[in-house]
């Protein structure tokens, strides 16, 4: 494996403690006052009327975790096809959540930035040490 790629292993995973630090803040703290200043929740009452979708949306951000790291463990074990290809999917997915939160208003840039930063990296990584390594 090339140092190209070894860095975009690093970005990857990660990229998976943000998601996974993103699950716990979403599915298990919701509404402690701490979560609800991070996600800007005014109230109590708003946190508990969003708390389902919350819960739900923090299951997604785990699964892209798992994705980008037991990709990493994969390509690390022997088995580049199968964990390349799981590292770049759950990457991509992540950058592509980070894009639609950037997207939806100026106010959310900062967590779409740190969202999207590492998977950014990432994929970046991967790709450039991809077409020098062939």
């Amino acid at each position: 494996m090339t140092v190209l790629l070894a860095i975009s292993g690093v970005f990857a995973v990660l990229a998976g403690l943000v998601h996974a630090y993103i699950f716990f803040l979403e599915s298990l703290a919701w509404t402690s006052p701490r979560v609800r200043r991070i996600f800007s929740i005014s109230s109590e009452g708003e946190a508990q009327a969003t708390r389902s979708l919350a819960f739900n949306q923090g299951f997604y951000n785990l699964f892209l975790a798992i994705g980008a790291v037991l990709g990493v463990v994969l390509v690390l074990a022997g088995n580049g096809a199968t964990g390349w290809t799981l590292v770049v999917f759950s990457c991509a997915s992540m950058l592509g959540a980070a894009v639609v939160l950037a997207g939806t208003g100026r106010k959310y840039l900062r967590s779409a930035s740190m969202q999207g930063a590492f998977p950014l990296l990432a994929l970046l990584f991967a790709f450039v040490g991809s077409s020098f390594g062939s």
